[in-house]
C-alpha cells in the first residue's frame, strides 16, 4: 500500500514538473534572429545621459550591452538563480544596503519584464539603465 502512494506521489509530481515546464516554454519572452539597431541609454547617479547606438546580432540585452561595450559601455555583476544582476555600470556602482539605489533597466519606456539575460532585443529597442534610489 505504501509503495503504490509513493508512485503515485512521483507521477504527480512529474506531470505537475512537466505541465510548468510546458507553460514557461509556450509563455517565455520571443527573441528576434539577425542584424538588428538598438539603443541603449544609461543614466547615471547625477542624471546625465550617455547614449550608444548598437548595431548587434545579440538576441537578449546582456548580449546587446557586451557588444556596446566596444563604443565604452562598461558593466560588471553577478550570477545568480535568476541571471546576471549588474551592479555597476559606467564605473558607477549601485549598492542597495547602502542608499537603496540600483541600477534600473526599462524598454520602449516601460520597466523590463525579465533580467538581462532573458530581456529579449527587438530591432529599433529604445533600453535605458538608470540609477535609482528607491525612497
Amino acid at each position: 500500500m505504501k509503495n503504490k502512494k509513493t508512485f503515485i506521489a512521483v507521477i504527480v509530481f512529474v506531470v505537475v514538473v512537466a505541465a510548468l515546464g510546458g507553460v514557461y516554454y509556450f509563455t517565455r519572452p520571443g527573441t528576434e534572429e539577425g542584424k538588428k539597431q538598438v539603443n541603449i541609454t544609461v543614466v547615471n547617479k547625477a542624471g546625465e545621459e550617455t547614449t550608444y547606438e548598437v548595431s548587434t546580432e545579440a538576441e537578449y540585452l546582456l548580449g546587446v550591452m557586451e557588444d556596446a561595450e566596444e563604443q565604452g559601455l562598461s558593466f560588471e555583476g553577478d550570477d545568480g538563480d535568476f541571471g546576471m544582476m549588474i551592479n555597476t555600470v559606467n564605473g558607477e556602482k549601485a549598492v542597495y544596503a547602502d542608499d537603496g539605489a540600483y541600477w534600473g533597466f526599462s524598454v520602449n519606456g516601460e520597466y523590463c519584464e525579465f533580467g538581462v539575460s532573458e530581456q529579449p532585443a527587438v530591432d529599433g529597442d529604445e533600453f535605458e539603465i538608470k540609477y535609482t534610489i528607491d525612497k
